[in-house]
């Protein structure tokens, strides 16, 4: 008798012990603690919440071109990056800037701030055109600029994009010298968009 006794007692164990061990797995799913599943993010909570949006400029961007520059050192070689770019918002305002740094990212910063510190604002007619003829010499670079009342954009080199983010539509710009240097041509350009007289 005392042996069958002794054996349901190990079954109830037997029983009764899973049921104990199942509650804290349970209880680690559930949510709230440490190790469980469905909280993901981190200490921190959702990555989303952590980093606030960049706002949005309100100046549009085009960029001349982008080289990697050397210069000669006592060890070798130093690379960096140029690029020059345009900025303006198509409704008068316009720049062209330069900037150098070791990064693309750090270069494109320095010239949008160097465009911003050399931004003009240009005198439109209603049309979206340009009140008289003017030329303009920078460096090497020559250009002209001719209101068209009618005839679209007509430009080539970096004078289109300079025109474009002014916000000049009915224009037609020519570059009368054989220098192909673009940014030469974007600030001929800024500079003859100066001359305008209301």
């Amino acid at each position: 008798m005392t042996d069958t006794h002794d054996t349901t007692e190990v079954v109830e164990t037997a029983v009764v012990a899973p049921e104990v061990a199942a509650a804290p797995a349970d209880d680690r799913r559930g949510g709230n603690r440490r190790g469980g599943r469905p909280e993901r993010g981190g200490r921190g909570g959702p990555r989303s919440s952590s980093r606030a949006p960049r706002a949005r400029s309100e100046f549009d961007q085009k960029m001349i071109n982008i080289r990697r520059v050397a210069r000669v050192v006592a060890g070798g070689r130093r690379f960096s990056f140029s690029v020059a770019l345009i900025i303006g918002n198509k409704k008068g305002k316009v720049g062209v800037g330069l900037g150098k740094a070791g990064d693309t990212t750090l270069a494109i910063d320095k010239a949008v701030r160097d465009a911003k510190k050399h931004m003009i604002t240009v005198k439109l007619t209603k049309d979206n055109s340009i009140s008289h003829e003017v030329a303009a010499k920078f460096c090497a670079a020559r250009i002209s600029l001719q209101p068209a009342h009618g005839r679209g954009l007509v430009a080539g080199s970096s004078l289109r994009p300079v025109l474009e983010l002014a916000g000049i539509t009915n224009i037609v710009g020519k570059v009368h010298s054989g220098s192909k240097n673009g940014l030469n041509n974007a600030r001929a350009a800024v500079e003859a968009l100066k001359k305008l007289k209301a």
